[in-house]
């Protein structure tokens, strides 16, 4: 009864128009960065450790444009539970979307491969773009089963089919590969400790990666797709979509891992207040038993 009450007003919250929740976002970085100072440890230690070159005068510039775009991002988010496909189309530029119809006429189905730059969450407008009939976005399971539903409504929107992490593998094998369906994986996530096997030297660190959808490539003949999201402006964002192809006839194993953690990281360095870096992505090192080269 009280998560309902919390939701419902969540609902009528996120209609307000984006001007007001910019507002609110100014409120939310004054909040968390100057009264709170919210991961700014986290932060800073992350910020040090991918820029060793940079000094500490250029560190804390990133850093305060990094808490503005993730207090944009929180409001954002919110928005998403009523914000129209109409709008998300004006605020979402989509470039490059001939991959989409290229491997469609290949008879291939999509991997989309994004980072943690902001905003990932309004990428699934895309499914009322491109020609596929079927679009899954691939995410996490959250605790509270209330929440779950939530979330997973959330993902649910303009025609996409969400898919929790730990089905999307067996479903993707078992969906016939003919070109009709895209997977949307926001793949730089951090391996539970568990499941740590593989490392890259990613933003100059030693980085535990997920390497699920790099099984993919050497067992199906799919489509790879890089998303390089960038921030235009307060509230706009491009995305520009760029084929992933194997240096020989064939992936071979890592291949698609590593060139997905390169082009990140050359979008990471473009712009390096756009991405996540409350996240604790490099606490599982020790974990590592492969270092790629």
């Amino acid at each position: 009864m009280y998560m309902n009450f919390i939701f419902k007003f969540i609902l009528l919250f996120s209609k307000l128009p984006l001007r007001v929740f910019y507002i609110i976002s100014d409120f939310i970085y004054f909040v968390i960065y100057d009264l709170v100072g919210y991961r700014r440890k986290v932060v800073l230690e992350n910020l040090q450790n991918s820029f060793p070159n940079k000094s500490p005068e250029e560190l804390k510039k990133i850093e305060k444009k990094f808490y503005v775009n993730f207090c944009d991002y929180i409001v954002e988010t919110f928005k998403s539970f009523t914000i129209s496909s109409n709008e998300l189309r004006v605020r979402v530029q989509h470039l490059n979307q001939d991959v989409f119809h290229e491997a469609k006429s290949e008879n291939k189905n999509v991997i989309l491969l994004a980072g943690h730059i902001f905003n990932w969450e309004w990428f699934n407008v895309l499914a009322t773009i491109i020609p596929q009939e079927n679009s899954f976005p691939v995410y996490r399971k959250v605790q509270s089963g209330f929440w779950e539903e939530k979330i997973k409504g959330l993902r649910n929107r303009f025609g996409n089919q969400p898919l929790e992490a730990k089905e999307v593998i067996r479903h993707i094998f078992r969906n016939p590969n003919d070109g009709n369906s895209v997977y949307m994986f926001v793949a730089d996530q951090t391996p539970h400790v568990s499941e740590v096997t593989y490392g890259l030297n990613f933003m100059n660190q030693r980085t535990p990666v997920f390497v699920g959808y790099d099984k993919l490539s050497t067992r199906m003949d799919l489509a790879f797709v890089f998303c390089e999201m960038k921030k235009v402006k307060r509230g706009y964002y491009q995305i520009n979509y760029y084929r992933i192809y194997p240096d020989g006839e064939k992936f071979v194993e890592h291949e698609v891992v590593k060139k997905f953690h390169h082009l990140l990281e050359n979008t990471i360095n473009k712009r390096p207040d756009n991405y996540l870096w409350s996240h604790r992505r490099w606490k599982y090192q020790h974990a590592i038993k492969v270092m790629g080269e």
